[in-house]
């Protein structure tokens, strides 16, 4: 964690003396709220109603499985006396099998690269293409160097004349 906020500030620093040293020769900088973009952009809500209707279907999907799951322990749990070992062990055989077909589901749509993360960037992959391509055509059009995100911190668009990266590299293996 310290390598990385270490290299965070020497970036950061880097950056802040590539702009200064620029700015003499009348580099202009702007800055966008990407977030503020995204959800004043009126694709947006057409986007995320397609999006809701999604993760409604796997809701439905998942509270019918946990309905199923629920049905079959009630039936143990009430009629575990009367049941004969066979018939006992078949209704906790469909009751792991149940289980085990809820926490894959859960898995495969909610997990950490499940579907519900794949279809969000389905979805939102196209506006950000699009939200990115307006920032570079109004830079181009105004003028500006460098337009950075307030929201995230990120450079959306630089002009390649005010790159100094193979300078700074240049100057460091020169060391």
């Amino acid at each position: 964690m310290k390598t990385n906020s270490f290299l965070f500030r020497i970036l950061f620093s880097l950056l802040l003396l590539c702009a200064f040293s620029v700015a003499e020769d009348g580099l202009r900088i702007a800055h966008v709220d990407s977030k503020l973009i995204f959800n004043a952009y009126k694709g947006t809500k057409k986007a995320q109603e397609e999006y809701d209707r999604q993760v409604a279907k796997w809701e439905q999907q998942a509270n019918l499985l946990q309905k199923e799951l629920a049905a079959i322990k009630e039936k143990l749990d009430k009629q575990s006396l009367m049941l004969s070992d066979e018939k006992k062990k078949e209704l906790e055989a469909d009751y792991a099998k149940k289980d085990t077909e809820l926490k894959d589901f859960i898995d495969r749509v909610y997990g950490r690269t499940g579907e519900l993360i794949t279809e969000n960037e389905k979805v939102s992959a196209p506006i950000i293409q699009l939200i990115k391509k307006a920032v570079n055509e109004i830079a181009l059009q105004e003028g500006y160097d460098m337009v950075v995100d307030r929201a995230t911190g990120a450079v959306l668009f630089w002009k390649d004349e005010n790159d100094l990266t193979q300078k700074v590299i240049d100057y460091l293996n020169a060391r």
